[in-house]
């Protein structure tokens, strides 16, 4: 059996001074992302930061990642639509019209995240499944809470996603999210329509048993700085370390570490 690794590399919350190892300019998030392809992550999870190092959904930085990354690497790239709160839908689509990723997120609800309001109207979602479709990249469909489940099988219900759809279950987000346990990551996973594809990961210190979890019950793994920025109690943490430890687990569960092409495979998606 193959699995998935992603790689979320940078996120747009976790600030540079509590994480050195946080990549941010266009450039580190490239260079990062070549090392975990290179480490065995055959889908990158694209974020950018701006100058100050705040989240930013700039076009022109995502130009300039992506443009490095194709050039030197065949990872599966996923590009987040969610990197900068209280701006137009424009801004959250314009990457993924001219830049035509294979993968873009599709955050399936709204939610209070303790500090903000994580929106995510109806109006918005058609209108992004739509962009997606015309541009021939697949949604990966974010689930940060079970209600979220229902959600995406009405999108699919009614022709706004395509089936099958491809989950990526977002545990531990904010104080509202789902908690990151195992027990909620198997709920979901039962909740899931017949040829569905799905990835999980838990936040901080549930890491490592959603990451234990989502390899029991058949699914992919995402790791990275995003997520969690230690290795261990202690240790703070690389992506290319949480990468190479993502492919010595899967090895040592009886698994093969996907390529990016066996990835693609899996997924549906066109090179």
């Amino acid at each position: 059996m193959k699995t998935i690794i992603t790689a979320a590399l940078c996120g747009a919350v976790t600030p540079k001074a509590k994480c050195p190892a946080l990549p941010i300019t266009p450039k580190e998030i490239a260079e990062d992302g070549i090392r975990c392809w290179k480490a065995g992550a055959s889908i990158l999870h694209l974020h950018m930061r701006d100058d100050e190092g705040h989240g930013t959904m700039d076009v022109n930085k995502f130009r300039e990642t992506v443009n490095i990354l194709r050039g030197e690497c065949d990872a599966v790239l996923n590009l987040t639509t969610s990197g900068e709160l209280n701006v137009s839908d424009e801004r959250r689509m314009e990457h993924v019209i001219e830049l035509k990723p294979e993968l873009a997120t599709f955050d399936c609800g709204t939610l209070n995240t303790g500090d903000g309001i994580f929106e995510n109207s109806q109006s918005f979602l058609e209108k992004l499944a739509k962009v997606m479709i015309d541009n021939g990249v697949k949604p990966e469909v974010e689930v940060m809470d079970i209600g979220m489940m229902n959600a995406c099988q009405w999108f699919a219900k009614k022709g706004i996603l395509n089936a099958p759809v491809h989950y990526q279950f977002v545990l531990g987000f904010g104080l509202f999210g789902a908690p990151a346990t195992p027990q909620n990551l198997c709920s979901m996973v039962d909740k899931l329509p017949a040829g569905s594809t799905w990835s999980a990961f838990g936040t901080g210190s549930a890491h490592l048993p959603i990451l234990y979890t989502a390899l029991a019950l058949g699914g992919n793994v995402r790791v990275g700085l995003e997520d969690n920025i230690w290795y261990a109690k202690g240790v703070p943490a690389t992506n290319e370390m949480l990468v190479s430890r993502a492919g010595r687990l899967i090895k040592e569960f009886g698994n093969d570490v996907a390529t990016p092409d066996e990835a693609r495979e899996m997924l549906g998606l066109k090179k």
